[in-house]
């Protein structure tokens, strides 16, 4: 086990390498730098969190790009940050020069509606329409497919490969068993794959580095969770990570005090030894959540660092993302009187 598990040393200390310059981007990596400046700071996450009310913490983001959530309802305030989320969105897709980065990002909505409608359409639910209209598959054209699946066998042929593939295989996982939570694996497993696929096809050493990032991180997340219910599964992990199984497995059968020592060689260390301690002393992932979160946001600051190319562009895409998370995250938890040190710790505060 041990010789298996040194297979998977890493070959970098802390982050991937994020690519060379691409000159193609020197104007929209300029316009990136001036309105990243815009960004809100920790000292305004702390502000909110340690604000009286919900009340209180939406003042403080009066100096912010978020003032005109001041006076809002909560309904209200959602939709300003949905809104906000699109607008960045489209300001993504509008400075990025090769489009196939930009239809790769989309997908992430295709995966997304693709989950919702499946869970719909195998458990017999109505199929809706509250699907996000960001993706590369109109809402009206995913509908259709799997309406006609009700009446007769659907045309997935109209779908794009990426999401047929997914489809197919989420179907077959989930019949086997009839566990809706296999839609889930199944969907999560084909994205995975498209993302490293289309990364290697796009000859991109940051989407790849960002890709395998993002694998390990929902595998540790697994790991974890896996551990914590008891839970006999041993094939629940994605492929394509830094990070081997055989180390993952073992984290299964290890203790959580001595889980951070199996991870020590790989720069996920801190991760897995502060979620499980954590975990064990609080009941709760939000520790792992927030490592999660940090250790992935330091990467994308690195590449936000790049003198000109799409990296700072997607960097920025998915720090700004999390901003708008984090706003809702701690507005949500003001509202419902959530306790401010488990803010915090959400925080890493």
């Amino acid at each position: 086990m041990a010789e298996l598990i040194k297979k998977d040393v890493i070959d970098f200390y802390t982050y991937p390498p994020v690519g060379s310059d691409d000159w193609r981007y020197a104007f929209e990596t300029a316009v990136i730098r001036a309105i990243e400046t815009q960004m809100l700071g920790k000292a305004t996450f702390l502000d909110m969190s340690n604000a009286e009310n919900f009340e209180a913490a939406v003042d403080s983001l009066g100096a912010s790009e978020y003032a005109s959530l001041q006076g809002k309802s909560f309904s209200e305030l959602e939709e300003i940050l949905h809104i906000r989320r699109s607008d960045v969105r489209e300001q993504f897709f509008d400075l990025m020069i090769d489009k196939e980065i930009a239809e790769l990002f989309k997908s992430r909505n295709d995966f997304a509606n693709l989950r919702l409608v499946l869970r719909r359409s195998l458990t017999g639910k109505a199929l809706g329409n509250d699907y996000s209209k960001e993706g590369n598959v109109t809402v009206e054209k995913l509908v259709k497919v799997f309406e006609a699946e009700a009446e007769a066998d659907s045309d997935t042929s109209e779908l794009p490969d990426y999401m047929r593939e997914a489809s197919d295989e989420a179907v077959l996982a989930y019949y086997q068993k009839k566990d809706i939570r296999q839609i889930d694996y199944a969907i999560d497993k084909s994205q995975a794959e498209y993302n490293l696929r289309r990364a290697k096809q796009l000859r991109s050493v940051f989407l790849s580095g960002l890709f395998r990032i993002q694998i390990d991180l929902t595998n540790i997340r697994t790991m974890l969770r896996l551990k914590y219910t008891e839970s006999e599964k041993r094939n629940a992990f994605l492929d394509g990570g830094y990070i081997g199984f055989e180390r993952l497995r073992e984290g299964l059968d290890s203790d959580y005090e001595t889980m951070g020592q199996l991870f020590f060689v790989t720069p996920h260390h801190r991760i897995v030894d502060t979620g499980a301690n954590y975990l064990v002393s609080d009941k709760s992932f939000l520790r792992l959540e927030q490592q999660c979160e940090e250790y992935l946001m330091g990467f994308l600051k690195t590449a936000i660092q790049i003198t000109a190319g799409p990296q700072p562009i997607v960097a920025y895409l998915l720090m700004k993302e999390n901003e708008i998370r984090t706003v809702r995250l701690i507005l949500t938890a003001k509202k419902n009187g959530l306790d401010t040190k488990l803010i915090l710790d959400r925080l890493g505060a």
